[in-house]
């Protein structure tokens, strides 16, 4: 059990008490946790691109880092919406003489960004407080298509968004959409 942690350069006391093992290695994998915690907050803190995604709901340290390293330069995309093509948030086809079937999605590109991309939309729905229009917009969808498909749809946006952003030097503006909730 020693050596596994050791390999992700987590080193254990050398002598436990007989019995306090387990919480001995809950303690240090916690205390790494935070620490690991501490860089990825001061890295994205430290970075004015990532501090611009930020102001975006749903978006945080983990995934502006994420999105920015995986992007790398915005101006590789001639238009925002091919980003969120690129990491396959968009609907596969199948199609095949007179069968046009729009399927689930198509899962192309980094599947970390991807999946990224996915909490920080769930994030967006579930979690944050404050209305917005993409909050709106996708709780409107929930209602119709279900939750899945909306935290797909609103990662989607989220893509776009953040590379507009990015691109333009502007942050986000929460503007609430009357009528919808």
């Amino acid at each position: 059990m020693r050596g596994l942690p050791k390999i992700f350069g987590i080193r254990l006391p050398k002598t436990v008490k007989h019995g306090s093992f387990d919480g001995v290695v809950r303690l240090v994998f916690y205390q790494h946790f935070l620490e690991l915690d501490r860089r990825v907050k001061r890295a994205a803190s430290q970075d004015e691109v990532c501090m611009r995604l930020m102001t975006a709901p749903g978006v945080g340290p983990i995934a502006a880092l994420t999105f920015k390293a995986a992007v790398d330069d915005p101006a590789r995309f001639k238009r925002s919406r091919n980003v969120a093509a690129h990491f396959g948030l968009t609907p596969r086809r199948y199609q095949s003489g007179e069968h046009d079937n729009p399927s689930r999605i198509s899962k192309a590109g980094d599947r970390d960004v991807r999946s990224t991309l996915y909490a920080a939309a769930n994030a967006l729905l579930m979690r944050t407080m404050t209305g917005s229009q993409i909050k709106s917009w996708g709780m409107h969808l929930m209602r119709i298509k279900g939750r899945r498909r909306a935290v797909v749809a609103v990662a989607r946006k989220l893509a776009v968004l953040l590379h507009r952003m990015w691109t333009d030097g502007t942050e986000f503006r929460p503007e609430k959409v009357e009528g919808r909730a």
